[in-house]
């Protein structure tokens, strides 16, 4: 899956000379958090998120009056509070790259661009709902975790039991074990009963970590 399917296209910006007063509104209004921010050229300089903007007001226990700090807000431009330079990924990379990325530098969302052109955002709330399709989390069935052998073709032996008892395979997953030579795999079956879909799987002798109707 690559970030230009699931990104949000044609992302709301600001420019530099943009005030810190009204990016927040522009967040507020269209429900976003963060903001590229392109040059007078339209190239991207920088990014904006709203907890920037957050930290750029004045606390509450300050001594200046309410007119004073409108004054001061009013001139404080988004280019003095931006992040720069901005961590970018391209429109054909994939979605494991955007996440490793987001984690790694620890941020919520990424301008995506095609040459030097934005054409979208990928953000932390986009993978979660990624994260929900791939899991079938909102498809019921039974979601079971097994522990297997850390071996070539044991995959294939688990999804062909399933299959063999009549169940349908909603999501799969694996996951990197704690422990030497062993694997963890995640699945999600519809069609089948739990006690059924137990019994199949200990038949080619996985271990069940964990398992419920949901």
């Amino acid at each position: 899956m690559l970030i230009g399917e699931f990104m949000t296209k044609e992302p709301i910006t600001v420019t530099t000379d943009t005030g810190v007063y009204e990016a927040l509104n522009l967040m507020r209004e269209n429900k976003i958090r963060r903001l590229p921010v392109l040059d007078r050229k339209g190239k991207l300089v920088g990014i904006i998120s709203e907890k920037d903007l957050l930290y750029a007001s004045p606390s509450p226990a300050t001594s200046l009056s309410i007119y004073e700090l409108r004054y001061l807000l009013s001139k404080l431009k988004v280019s003095q509070v931006m992040s720069s330079p901005v961590i970018t990924v391209r429109e054909n990379g994939t979605l494991e790259e955007a996440s490793r990325i987001m984690v790694d530098n620890k941020v919520g969302g990424l301008p995506v661009t095609r040459g030097d052109q934005v054409v979208g955002i990928i953000t932390e709330t986009d993978i979660f709902k990624i994260f929900l399709v791939m899991l079938g989390a909102r498809q019921p069935g039974i979601r079971i975790t097994i522990r297997v052998p850390d071996v070539k073709g044991e995959l294939q032996a688990v999804t062909g039991a399933i299959a063999t008892a009549g169940g349908n395979i909603v999501s799969l997953g694996t996951i990197t074990g704690k422990i030497p030579g062993v694997a963890r795999i995640l699945v999600k079956v519809q069609g089948v009963g739990q006690e059924t879909l137990e019994k199949t799987l200990q038949g080619i002798g996985a271990e069940i970590e964990d398992v419920r109707e949901c």
